[in-house]
């Protein structure tokens, strides 16, 4: 328990906040369910932008829980918020350092195993459960497989994403280069990290974050990455910087095309994870080429763990479908979900209270 007292610390009244802590592949998220702030608004949109503007002094408390000593620079987390209408289980405000998201895959992973695991979404002992969420950029699901009660693997199904606009130029620091700008939730810029003149690689750490926020910085109030529909979706959310590992294709293997990537978003935060809605855009910017092939799976690295996703038809141009982001067998020990002996994962529940 955490008391507080100043009044530039706290926020105008006193109340007691709970959350529980999860990871997925290392990648954090905070999640608030007691006494979480609700922004006013009919659907999680609105919310997030009363949020935006400290309403129900949620900007206040996420940077709270966001800055050290509670959080760090690569802090995630979701306040629980009420669905938008009866079609989903609850909604969710994503906040980071810098402010409120519209999207967030690993949350949504995070989300579907915490639902099941608390009994707020019944779960199937022995199959696969869904767990339907609102979220700013609209509805997506969690799809939570257990076996005996043992959590084997969770997906989730993004909104419908699509390609934006490709070969943008863009002038940086290390030279011109081109980027594609994709939509999965959030708005993406992807660039092959060679034409930076540099590899993903930990040896390139800072100045991959550098070339990601520049890039970011260069595209984001552009004509090209304001969203068609809606504006509160527009700007570049993040920059995925890439490189290419070939095929990888052998009759014992179905995967297509593989990639090692590094996805820096809002300002100049590092996902540890390989960013759940990266390999989401990673698919759209593979459809063109030569080694995209519909419905086989694509995969894309990050540290250790490793992400697949399927893209459908290359007729298709928006893409209205739901892409489905499967955690293989490297990745199941490290899945969101509460510590048990032989389990990587993290797991806290902590009560912090302003007074």
């Amino acid at each position: 328990m955490i008391a507080l007292s100043t009044d530039t610390d706290a926020p105008s009244a006193a109340l007691t906040i709970t959350t529980s802590d999860y990871h997925t592949a290392g990648e954090p998220f905070r999640i608030v369910h007691g006494d979480a702030p609700v922004p006013q608004g009919a659907t999680v949109a609105e919310r997030r932008v009363a949020a935006q503007h400290n309403a129900a002094d949620a900007d206040r408390i996420r940077q709270f829980l966001c800055q050290e000593p509670r959080g760090h620079a690569d802090m995630y987390g979701g306040f629980i918020v009420p669905a938008n209408d009866s079609g989903a289980h609850f909604g969710v405000l994503f906040w980071h350092k810098d402010g409120f998201s519209t999207a967030c895959g690993h949350g949504t992973i995070a989300l579907g195993v915490w639902a099941t695991d608390t009994g707020l979404v019944a779960s199937d002992p022995n199959g696969v459960t869904e767990v339907r969420i609102d979220v700013p950029s609209g509805r997506v699901a969690a799809f939570v497989e257990r076996r005996n009660w043992t959590l084997v693997r969770a997906t989730f199904r993004n909104v419908p994403s699509h390609v934006i606009a490709r070969g943008i130029p863009v002038a940086t620091s290390r030279g011109d280069v081109r980027a594609d700008l994709s939509f999965s939730g959030a708005i993406y810029a992807s660039v092959r990290a060679a034409d930076l003149g540099l590899s993903v690689s930990p040896a390139h750490y800072t100045e991959l974050i550098a070339a990601g926020r520049e890039i970011k910085a260069a595209l984001t109030h552009t004509a090209a990455a304001q969203h068609a529909a809606d504006s509160r979706l527009s700007g570049v959310y993040g920059t995925i910087l890439w490189e290419d590992l070939g095929t990888g294709h052998t009759p014992a293997s179905p995967v297509r095309s593989r990639q090692r990537n590094v996805t820096v978003f809002a300002d100049g935060e590092v996902d540890r994870s390989p960013a759940a809605r990266a390999p989401v855009h990673g698919s759209h910017s593979w459809r063109p080429t030569a080694r995209s092939h519909t419905g086989r799976p694509s995969s894309t690295a990050r540290s250790s763990t490793r992400f697949f996703t399927r893209a459908g038809s290359p007729q298709q141009p928006r893409l209205p479908l739901r892409l489905r982001l499967r955690l293989r067998q490297s990745f199941r020990r490290s899945l969101a979900r509460p510590s048990t002996p032989g389990n990587t994962s993290s797991f806290s529940i902590q009560t912090i209270r302003w007074a």
